[in-house]
């Protein structure tokens, strides 16, 4: 009876260690999702974020092209001259590029490379 009750006891013990191997793997397999939930939580956050700047800053733009404030007409003039100033110097270096290929690589008189 003695050697029956001694094998019940390590019976036991080795069931426990078993179930207690597997309850901390299970916690540990736990704390593992709550970390990678917490990092796709924390990137989905940036992306909105970050979405929800860009469709602020898209209605913002949008209103101050429709606005008929004086301030921004202003500021619309002047840019549309700034950019047709940099149209014309644009065009005008083309042509002065032009030319510049038009002339001569030496200059008169002077000797042939060899």
């Amino acid at each position: 009876m003695k050697s029956k009750d001694k094998s019940r006891k390590w019976m036991w013990w080795f069931l426990g260690v078993i179930v207690a191997m597997q309850l901390y793997f299970v916690r540990e397999l736990l704390a593992a999702f709550a970390l990678f939930a917490l990092g796709f939580g924390v990137v989905a956050a940036i992306i909105g974020a970050a979405y929800m700047l860009y469709q602020g800053w898209a209605v913002a733009v949008d209103r101050l092209a429709a606005s008929q404030h004086p301030a921004v007409a202003f500021a619309k003039r002047q840019a549309n001259l700034v950019e047709e100033l940099a149209r014309r110097g644009a065009v005008a270096s083309v042509s002065g590029a032009e030319e510049l290929a038009k002339r001569a690589v030496r200059r008169a008189g002077s000797a042939a490379a060899r």
